[in-house]
């Protein structure tokens, strides 16, 4: 009986393990992401795409001079205001009681200023009259000079005080659309704290990051393509107008700004934009010869070679260690004597870490 009751156990537990193995589920394959470029010959690399962002052309953050809490904001996301109009205003509370005090201490110094010009003026007929003598009459003098500083200063502090509770006003500086609301009724806020997005003006500009690479290949007045995905269609020519001469700390880019030359109503703020240059000079002869990114080349005991991407569709591929030989460094990279041709894809980024036959993400 025991015997069999062992036997019975034993079949539980196998069954047990087998069912255990049914419901194991298969882990998902993750695949590296590589970075990759197209191979194309020297003339070829110098017509560049970058993306941008369709701004207006004068964008204007609005906020206050002052600190306090927000008492009106009574504006929306696309609503127009006109010039003058009232966009948000502070409780003003210091603001308010600071100029209180400085019309008290006006009234106060204007008081003063009366007494010791009452003052001169008496001492100054006596002493016309042999009454008092020359120090009492200096001495007058200065007490009603000292009143009179003492005046204008208040007036000036009186000034100075009705402009801060002007601070805490926000008023339209121009006619245009509110792009952006970034406070909220009741919010205590800072001195230059952005409450909000000003797009005045009809005009569009598109702002792109371009690298440290081909900054210094980018001059004013160059002529751009430009393109939108959600205008697929059209086309449009661009004017360089502005070069930052420092990189943005956010993108570690140089920020360009393109004036659209023909711009039309479609186009609204914030809408990704396609810049294409074209950094090929007039007088270079044409170069038929394929060139790649320095980072794209890899060297062991047996030479040169990069990665071949074989893609299975246009998210992922197969990487292949690929042989070349390589020639004369440019600009733009190692000119290649054999081992590629136009149009193949090569990994362009960690070379180190990848694997001959490895499936990878394209990025």
């Amino acid at each position: 009986m025991k015997f069999v009751k062992h036997i019975v156990l034993m079949v539980f537990a196998f069954l047990m393990l087998t069912a255990c193995k049914d419901r194991e589920v298969k882990k998902e394959e993750v695949l590296r992401p590589v970075q990759f470029q197209v191979v194309g010959n020297s003339n070829s690399q110098k017509i560049r795409t970058f993306s941008g962002v369709a701004k207006a052309g004068d964008e204007i953050e609005l906020s206050f001079r002052s600190t306090g809490i927000i008492t009106t904001l009574d504006i929306k996301v696309g609503q127009k205001v006109n010039k003058g109009d009232l966009i948000a205003k502070l409780d003003n509370v210091q603001a308010n009681l600071a100029y209180e005090q400085s019309v008290s201490a006006l009234n106060s110094a204007k008081s003063a200023m009366n007494t010791a010009k009452s003052s001169l003026d008496r001492i100054k007929s006596l002493y016309e009259k042999g009454s008092n003598s020359l120090s009492d009459y200096e001495s007058a003098k200065n007490s009603y000079q000292s009143a009179l500083d003492q005046y204008e200063s208040a007036k000036r502090n009186k000034s100075i005080q009705q402009s801060q509770i002007s601070y805490g006003y926000i008023k339209a500086p121009k006619t245009g659309i509110i792009a952006a609301k970034n406070s909220q009724l009741n919010e205590n806020v800072s001195a230059g704290q952005v409450i909000a997005v000003l797009n005045a003006g009809d005009h569009t500009n598109i702002e792109v990051g371009l690298p440290e690479n081909v900054i210094n290949k980018v001059q004013l007045g160059m002529n751009p393509e430009i393109s939108f995905s959600a205008l697929a269609e059209k086309k449009m020519s661009g004017t360089v107008i502005e070069i930052a001469p420092v990189v943005d700390e956010n993108s570690a880019t140089y920020p360009v700004k393109i004036d659209i030359t023909d711009p039309t109503k479609e186009i609204k703020p914030g809408m990704s934009a396609n810049v294409t240059f074209d950094f090929k000079e007039e007088d270079t002869e044409t170069d038929t010869a394929l060139v790649i990114p320095v980072k794209a080349v890899g060297e062991d005991g047996e030479g040169n070679f990069v990665f071949l991407i074989e893609s299975e569709d246009e998210t992922s591929g197969i990487v292949k260690k690929h042989r070349i030989e390589i020639g004369e460094l440019t600009t733009d990279g190692f000119k290649i004597k054999s081992g590629l041709s136009e149009g193949q894809k090569i990994a362009t980024a960690g070379l180190q870490t990848l694997l001959d036959g490895q499936k990878v993400k394209l990025q």
